[in-house]
């Protein structure tokens, strides 16, 4: 049966044109799929008994639910999810602190892009994940926790799964009524689907960065061979209609690697001109790789010397290493037994 969950309101007005029924009943089934109280078919009580029977008889809501979750000591909880149809898993982090309650949500049920630093990376492509499945990530969360803002940072590169990410971002902001700046998109950055992405969605936007130099980012991120971190951002700059988009550079410190002052006045260089912030974040030990975490007083020595050089930039607080909910951390996995 096809699923209503994951149409966009346009797409439910057409369905609804279709089937020979007034446009405006696509407004109903909107309000009832993702404005509270969620409702199955038979509960849309503003919509005819026999329209609610025809589309019983050949549709289903298919939200999600979380099949297990688990709890940090500090607070974090990493929701796992499994789609009935292919048996596909997928993990959703709630991170809630004294000033936002934030939601790290996935784009994909693994990733192709092979980075060296990150879990998902090891489970390969796996497969985009539906509207219905970003989506059921946020409101089966969002009905019992406060959930002020929304980070695509899960697992899957969101710009891989562009579509479905921008459809998900309409619901979310033009149906849900989150604010545009309470969203942000995470990209290690792919230069045919970026400006896309730019000029369909205003929602803030992280690009992955990790290195100033080429060669160092390619061994970090293979897909810099394709897709170079310098092209990015002379892209970024000049796209003078973004200007007021909050954009973060994300930037893993590996210990005797990219935590030098030279990488610093480098990083500087290449962002000059663009209004960005620098977001430094503590490396996540995954087995299988002989990356180390830069010491945390080289980090915050790297921090002051961007800020020195008039880069806004802050250190990261790591939440949910215990349950493997942190950055790069993300595999699918079950609870242990």
């Amino acid at each position: 049966m096809t699923e209503l969950y994951g149409l966009t309101p346009g797409q439910l007005s057409e369905l609804s044109v279709s089937l020979g029924w007034p446009k405006f009943t696509g407004a109903q089934l909107t309000q009832w799929l993702y404005r509270p109280p969620f409702a199955e078919i038979e509960d849309m009580n503003n919509i005819s008994k026999a329209r609610r029977e025809l589309l019983a008889s050949s549709f289903t809501v298919g939200r999600l639910a979380p099949k297990e979750s688990r709890t940090s000591r500090d607070g974090t909880k990493k929701y796992l999810f499994e789609s009935p149809q292919d048996g596909a898993v997928f993990e959703a982090v709630s991170i809630p602190d004294q000033q936002r309650h934030t939601l790290c949500v996935s784009s994909q049920s693994g990733c192709k892009r092979g980075c060296s630093f990150c879990m998902t990376a090891r489970l390969g492509a796996g497969r985009n994940l539906s509207v219905g499945e970003i989506l059921s990530q946020y409101q089966s969360i969002a009905e019992h926790e406060q959930i002020s803002n929304i980070v695509f940072m899960g697992m899957g590169e969101p710009l891989d799964n562009l579509d479905n990410t921008l459809a998900a971002l309409e619901i979310l902001t033009k149906v849900c009524g989150l604010s545009t700046r309470r969203i942000t998109v995470s990209t290690i950055g792919i230069l045919a689907k970026l400006e896309e992405f730019l000029e369909a969605s205003p929602v803030r936007l992280a690009l992955s960065l990790h290195s100033p130099f080429a060669k160092e980012r390619e061994s970090f991120l293979p897909t810099e061979t394709l897709n170079p971190a310098r092209e990015i951002v002379s892209m970024l700059r000049n796209r003078r209609e973004d200007k007021r988009r909050r954009i973060t550079i994300e930037y893993i410190p590996f210990a005797g690697l990219n935590d030098s002052p030279r990488h610093a006045h480098e990083l500087m260089r290449i962002l000059k001109g663009l209004m960005v912030r620098v977001n430094l974040i503590p490396w996540n030990t995954i087995p299988g790789t002989s990356l180390q975490s830069s010491d945390p007083r080289r980090v915050e020595a790297f921090r002051a010397e961007l800020e020195r050089g008039g880069v806004p930039t802050t250190i990261r607080v790591s939440r949910g290493q215990d349950i493997e909910a942190a950055c790069g951390m993300l595999a699918g996995e079950t609870n242990p037994a």
